[in-house]
């Protein structure tokens, strides 16, 4: 079976390298999140876990544009997009809280933008399913690091 996301079983699975990654879910990924990370308390910040969620989605994803023939570019601009969120999320949250944290907030915010954008401009090379989900999960993650960092303005 070739690397990628295919459909079996009524789910998403991912294959990698030949192997069936041990999550298909977010619910599965989030069981799979070694204890180091989950005991932190930026864990509990619902966008972090998307973030980071996102970040192993686009990994995975990378690993099926590596046969495109612009794929090493691709691969560069989405894995640097998507995983700067979480990258930058934990930076910020590591500062305190206030105008610091929401500009750091900020940044990841537009980093996501970047990720569903290139997500779009790769749509060809995924099952438009698959395209779906890391849209809507972008738009989710846009939407609510909008909140936190308006928040954080104003703290």
């Amino acid at each position: 079976m070739a690397s990628g996301w295919w459909l079996v079983a009524g789910g998403w699975w991912l294959v990698a390298g030949g192997l069936v990654m041990d999550w298909a879910t977010y619910d599965e990924w989030l069981a799979q999140v070694p204890v180091c990370i989950v005991e932190d308390p930026l864990w509990e910040f619902e966008t972090y876990r998307r973030a980071l969620f996102l970040a192993d989605l686009a990994w995975q994803d990378c690993e099926q544009l590596q046969g495109h023939s612009i794929g090493k570019y691709l691969v560069s601009q989405l894995i640097n997009s998507a995983g700067s969120p979480s990258a930058n999320i934990e930076e910020g949250y590591g500062r305190g809280f206030g105008k610091d944290y929401a500009r750091f907030l900020r940044i990841a915010l537009g980093s996501v933008r970047e990720a569903r954008g290139w997500y779009y401009k790769n749509r060809h090379a995924f099952d438009p399913a698959v395209v779906e989900h890391r849209l809507n999960l972008a738009t989710e993650l846009i939407k609510s690091l909008t909140i936190a960092s308006n928040q954080q303005r104003r703290r």
